[in-house]
């Protein structure tokens, strides 16, 4: 994603102002914003201050005489009063649409046990007309004690169906009413890629894995436009509080549909609400022809801050209790009930040769692709794919990107910088939690050691970029992925820890959210680093990440966001 921008050629006027700390800036300015008395983090090391232009082009780095030296009359003066400046962070696999629509449904904090679900079922029952859907999320099978029945909604919600995402949001749980109206019954066969858990009898659990979801979710009524746009609206906002700047839709479609929530977001660019700069992927599937549509018409919604040049394929599901993660070696324990291969080994959701056409196809196209892949399996077959359109069409800057990579062989580590594909890892690692829990029994303790191996990826010299995967995970707080990238363990210091063999520098763990995703999304050359000539992407922090205890990096509050050199974001005082 190259971020559109009219000052390109000032950019380049301006490239005589660079300087190192402590040299005078040569420009003339005028400078409409100046950030000043604080840590600005620049790649020669720390200076006092900087100012910006009106076309939100940094003018200069550099102590805060010199700086002021492009200051008039009409400039805006920030006292940093000793708080730390860094280049806007990016978070480059999130699902804003899905975050705020969470928001206004039957939510429920994660590792709820049952007792818990099942009061905040009934409490939105109560609110609820009779018959109306009640849909939300998320729950745990490690926090309930068991994968979950239909039985335990229908003792507190018997006339009204219900559909509850879990927290990987790959498995649904319905209470009989759901079943009933999706008609879901004995006799209903487990779609392709899709898996219907059934009991002793053969009677549907109300448990969907994959693509058995869609039997459900094509009765629920889907959020209209208006709702949507509120909670996209709601979630840039949220975002924006956590200094992101830049981030990636990993999924257009996953709540309300693609056709809709494209439209929502061009609706919000054109209304000026899209401050941040954002790719949008649209999700794919082998025979969709509302994607292919979509993909054909995609430039009907670029807009300056809106790229939608990029394709979501989902390629496995998810390592948890489902074992619907695809793996090259069988899962550890067993699912009660069935003894397929998809149970030993996962399931991979494209075969590879129509995989490999297809990210040529789309490389051909000029469009990244961004797969899910969490199994070793689902990893190898993903970058597999891009190696065959390498091989078709010849390198490119298009970074493929291969999402998740909660695990991978180690032999198919440095495959990733042979075919020009990226690592994206999802570094919200903190121990204990139910979902890594879910993981850690269904693969065992002994390849949980290498659970995402984010040192081995950097070390075999690979493009590593950050996702969050929020509202899959609580919080889009980038600072909690950061500590945790660096000590593997909750948010302040634990005894347990999650992969602590692959734990990585604050040094390295900021790179991944700064210069390697802005390197990703074909933007390096305007973000990721603050130098004049740069444009002026910032975030200001209340401390200096690089001076604290590693266990404090989650308690960093961002003070503002700055995008363009606009600020677009401030933290009012308690």
């Amino acid at each position: 994603m190259r971020p559109a921008t009219p000052r390109l050629a000032s950019a380049l006027l301006l490239s005589s102002l660079a300087f190192s700390c402590g040299a005078a800036p040569t420009g003339t300015g005028p400078a409409v914003l100046l950030l000043t008395g604080g840590k600005v983090h620049t790649p020669g090391g720390i200076a006092e201050a900087m100012a910006v232009d009106a076309g939100g082009v940094i003018l200069a780095v550099g102590s805060a005489r010199e700086v002021s030296a492009l200051k008039t009359g009409s400039t805006r003066v920030v006292e940093l009063a000793g708080a730390s400046v860094l280049p806007g962070f990016h978070d480059v696999h999130v699902h804003p649409v899905f975050g705020g629509i969470l928001e206004k449904q039957c939510k429920i904090a994660q590792g709820a046990a049952l007792e818990a679900i099942q009061a905040r079922v009934k409490e939105c029952v109560a609110k609820a007309a009779p018959g109306e859907w009640i849909t939300g999320g998320q729950w745990d099978a490690s926090a309930i004690g068991r994968i979950p029945d239909r039985a335990m909604l229908d003792a507190v919600a018997p006339r009204n169906p219900v559909w509850l995402r879990d927290t990987s949001g790959h498995s649904t749980w319905a209470n009989s009413k759901a079943l009933e109206a999706a008609g879901i019954s004995r006799k209903t066969p487990d779609p392709e890629g899709g898996i219907i858990e059934r009991d002793a009898r053969g009677e549907p659990t109300g448990i969907q894995r994959e693509t058995a979801n869609g039997l459900i979710k094509a009765h629920v009524p889907p959020p209209s436009a208006e709702h949507t746009q509120a909670a996209l609206e709601w979630a840039l906002q949220n975002m924006l509080s956590y200094g992101i700047t830049s981030f990636t839709e990993a999924s257009v479609g996953f709540s309300a549909g693609l056709t809709r929530e494209a439209g929502v977001w061009r609706t919000v660019a054109d209304q000026g609400k899209l401050k941040q700069r954002a790719r949008l992927c649209l999700t794919w599937a082998p025979g969709n022809a509302e994607a292919e549509s979509v993909i054909a018409g995609r430039n009907a919604y670029t807009r300056e801050r809106l790229s939608p040049d990029c394709v979501k394929i989902f390629l496995d599901g998810v390592p948890t209790d489902s074992h619907t993660a695809a793996m090259l070696d069988d899962y550890a324990g067993t699912v009660e009930g069935r003894n397929d291969e998809a149970a030993r080994k996962g399931m991979l959701l494209v075969p590879q040769p129509q995989l490999d056409q297809a990210v040529t196809r789309f490389d051909s196209m000029g469009l990244t692709v961004k797969f899910h892949a969490a199994g070793d399996a689902a990893v190898r077959a993903g970058l597999h794919a891009v190696g065959a359109a390498r091989k078709a069409n010849g390198f490119s800057t298009l970074a493929h990107d291969v999402g998740h990579c909660t695990f991978v062989a180690k032999e198919d580590l440095a495959m990733a910088r042979r075919v020009g594909a990226a690592f994206e890892i999802s570094p919200y690692l903190w121990d204990p939690s139910p979902i890594n829990d879910d993981i850690t029994k269904a693969v065992g303790e002994q390849r949980i050691r290498r659970v995402w191996p984010a040192r081995e990826m950097i070390d075999a010299g690979a493009l590593v970029v950050p996702g969050s995967d929020w509202a899959v995970v609580p919080s889009v707080n980038p600072w909690i992925a950061v500590e945790t990238l660096v000590t593997r363990e909750n948010p302040g210091g634990s005894a347990r820890s999650f992969g602590k063999e692959q734990a990585i520098t604050v040094e390295e763990a900021i790179r991944l959210f700064t210069e390697n995703a802005a390197r990703h999304e074909g933007s390096e050359d305007m973000l990721g680093r603050i130098e004049p000539g740069m444009l002026a992407d910032l975030v200001v922090v209340d401390q200096d990440p690089y001076a604290v205890a590693a266990n404090r990096l989650a308690q960093t509050k961002v003070l503002k966001t700055i995008i363009n050199g606009e600020i677009v974001f401030e933290r009012t005082a308690p």
